[in-house]
């Protein structure tokens, strides 16, 4: 949908950058980032058009037992050409996204090369990863077993911190689920990071 950051109301201003959670939102171009994107801030379908820049939106969702969050959203187009540039937007994050079509098993390993890529990157070591399978809601989508298997998942290693979260982003299914389970990974890590300077 549009490139930049939209305007909202004088209390998002109000918030210290460093409240925000810092969530880059990655994927192949078509998997419904955007769409993922504007269904947690407005919690309703937005159509989108492909992404050629990026989106960035501060968005306010109430979790289970942690209250209300903010997380800084940047939605980065997942075009082949975009890819590259992806590493600017993970840089210093709290967590990352990838955005997985369940139903196009013909870039599997394409988006498996590109996940592997950024997880595995050196300055992305360790940092929280939430994987969307979207569009479960179809017929012929893969499920949770197929996915996991088909993106190696398992060969991220001992560092990497994941879960596997089935969606429908049109419907907003499993988005909040997913959201719970990203936020209580980044807190993990971060105890654990405070752990070792302690030593």
């Amino acid at each position: 949908m549009g490139n930049g950051l939209s305007e909202q109301h004088n209390f998002f201003s109000s918030i210290p950058f460093f409240q925000s959670f810092h969530i880059a939102i990655l994927g192949l171009d078509s998997a419904g980032k955007t769409t993922v994107l504007y269904r947690l801030q407005f919690n309703e379908f937005v159509n989108t058009v492909p992404t050629k820049g990026f989106n960035a939106e501060k968005v306010r969702v109430s979790l289970g037992g942690h209250g209300t969050v903010t997380f800084h959203f940047w939605d980065v187009g997942g075009q082949e050409k975009l890819r590259p540039l992806w590493k600017s937007y993970t840089r210093c994050t709290d967590g990352i996204i990838f955005v997985v079509d369940s139903v196009d098993t013909e870039r599997m390993e394409e988006a498996k090369t590109e996940l592997h890529k950024i997880a595995k990157s050196s300055e992305n070591q360790g940092v929280p990863l939430l994987v969307v399978a979207n569009k479960q809601d179809l017929r012929n989508s893969m499920g949770l077993a197929e996915i996991e298997k088909a993106l190696a998942l398992k060969e991220l290693g001992p560092a990497n911190l994941w879960h596997l979260q089935p969606t429908c982003a049109i419907i907003g299914d499993g988005l909040k689920e997913g959201l719970e389970r990203l936020h209580d990974m980044i807190v993990k890590r971060r105890k654990m990071l405070r752990q070792q300077m302690k030593r």
